[in-house]
């Protein structure tokens, strides 16, 4: 008998969030939810350490990676369109080991995701007064404090924190609107670009040791992680068309959002200046139209990182809730609060954030003693998360070639791209996600504070312990289904 392509509905999850959940979510919502994951304007202060080469890299990275992202996801996201996306698809294709550690690996970076939002908002305030959280023990507190409250938004009605998310998107692309206009507005003043867009050398990949730029690959590529996040939640989507239409939308807005930023930051700022500090977005705009329009901006930004520090809490929860409902973790995981939020898994995350927070900004100098210790510990778990990341993001591509492969008459179905543009599509993303991960592994992001050696032992091995972890809780969570399993049918019997 030939296998189905897609096996029979043998998760509870896809059932249960279905009858418990409210569908709410629209294309606009999915696009919101979209441009908050992946549209981290402040990937643009770190791509323009590679000068005018940055575009290069973002549009490499784009048709390399993301776009297969999208595609693939979009494929996954119409053939099964249940809760928790990766976990749900890899459960599909590969079974329960592997979806819990598919999405572990995509649970565990959004919570070091979330602390690096708080960081952008210090760098901010900092920005507005210099004398303002002069101590990492300062921006640890502050940093918790923000993680507490926007845990606490998280766990409010799902409809009424959706609209405050949808509000803020537009103050986000206000304040790139304000970036670019800035760049604009500077140039037509008189003031000379502060770097040369008319060397076509420049604009070239560099792979000359020590002096190239291929580095900003790694950067670039990673920058476009999260591409399936939103479907976490298409078990409350009130239009299953808003899974195509909300990655057309915000794939558009991501390229865009980038493009600006780079260029005003380039042409504004230049290189050093603009890779200095996330603030420098801010300092663009108080360069080109004054300080007012900055402070605008800084509002609306500052808005973006609070805001999006709930949506990595409410989407990234599904994850741990969905394994829950499914006998993978404890129950109590999967509880759903008066508001039907899975509050549990979110205060869970919160936490967890908060004492890596207080472990790294608060722990570390009261041993070190040292600012730069501290930047040195956060920048190698954030990096070594992420590319944690990046390994659960090579199961999109090969989940849809599992799925092909098993019954093709039967994914034929299902199908909704041309068949050679799926197989360019698992085959580039995964090389271009594979050559990223091994591109921010020999390349730091703190060469200034950490050499290239001793960069790749210390996100080396953390992205090694990070990948056991997952691969025990994966074996732990199997052996809970089985466990749970067995109670429940001696309690039928």
């Amino acid at each position: 008998m030939k296998k189905e392509v897609i096996k029979p509905p043998l998760l509870v999850s896809e059932v249960y969030a279905v009858e418990t959940m409210p569908s709410i979510l629209g294309t606009y919502d999915l696009t919101a939810t979209y441009l908050m994951i992946v549209f981290y304007i402040t990937n643009a202060t770190t791509a323009v350490t590679g000068g005018v080469s940055a575009f290069t890299y973002w549009l490499l990275g784009g048709i390399t990676f993301f776009l297969p992202s999208v595609i693939v996801t979009a494929q996954l996201g119409v053939m099964l369109p249940y809760e928790g996306s990766l976990y749900n698809w890899t459960h599909k294709a590969f079974g329960g080991f592997w979806s819990f550690f598919s999405a572990f690996c995509a649970w565990f970076p959004a919570i070091l995701v979330m602390i690096s939002a708080g960081d952008v908002i210090v760098s901010f305030l900092q920005g507005l007064n210099k004398d303002w959280l002069t101590s990492p023990i300062q921006q640890g507190a502050v940093i918790a404090v923000v993680l507490l409250f926007s845990g606490m938004i998280a766990t409010q009605r799902f409809r009424v924190v959706q609209n405050i998310i949808n509000v803020v998107i537009v103050l986000t692309f206000c304040a790139v609107a304000l970036i670019g206009l800035a760049s604009i507005s500077w140039l037509i003043q008189g003031h000379a670009s502060a770097t040369s867009f008319s060397h076509l050398a420049d604009w070239s990949i560099n792979w000359q040791p020590g002096t190239g730029n291929v580095n900003v690959f790694g950067l670039v590529t990673l920058a476009y992680l999260g591409v399936e996040g939103p479907l976490n939640m298409a078990g409350e989507l009130k239009d299953r068309q808003a899974i195509r239409k909300h990655l057309v939308w915000g794939t558009i807005l991501v390229f865009a959002g980038y493009f600006i930023a780079t260029f005003a930051l380039l042409a504004v700022m230049g290189p050093e200046q603009a890779s200095a500090t996330p603030f420098s977005l801010i300092s663009t705009v108080d360069k080109g139209l004054g300080k007012v329009a900055g402070n605008i901006a800084a509002i609306c930004l500052m808005s973006f990182f609070l805001m999006s520090i709930a949506v990595y809490s409410y989407t990234y929860s599904r994850l741990p809730f969905v394994a829950a409902i499914d006998q993978r973790l404890p129950a109590f995981m999967g509880k759903l609060n008066k508001h039907r939020i899975p509050s549990r898994a979110i205060w869970l995350q919160t936490i967890f954030a908060v004492v890596v927070t207080f472990l790294v900004f608060i722990g570390v100098p009261l041993i070190a003693n040292t600012a730069d210790t501290t930047t040195i510990v956060y920048n190698v778990l954030l990096a070594s998360s992420t590319l944690v990341w990046a390994f659960s993001t090579l199961f999109l591509f090969v989940d849809v070639a599992i799925f092909y492969f098993r019954d093709k008459a039967g994914f034929r179905h299902h199908q909704i791209f041309p068949l050679p543009l799926l197989g360019i599509c698992c085959v580039l993303g995964s090389l271009s996600c594979i050559l990223a991960i091994i591109d921010s592994l020999f390349y730091s992001w703190i060469v200034n504070l950490l050499d290239n050696l001793h960069w790749l032992y210390a996100i080396g091995g953390v992205t090694f312990v990070c990948i056991i972890i997952a691969t025990i809780g994966s074996m732990l969570a199997s052996s809970e289904a089985l466990w749970e399993g067995m109670i429940n049918r001696e309690t039928k019997v």
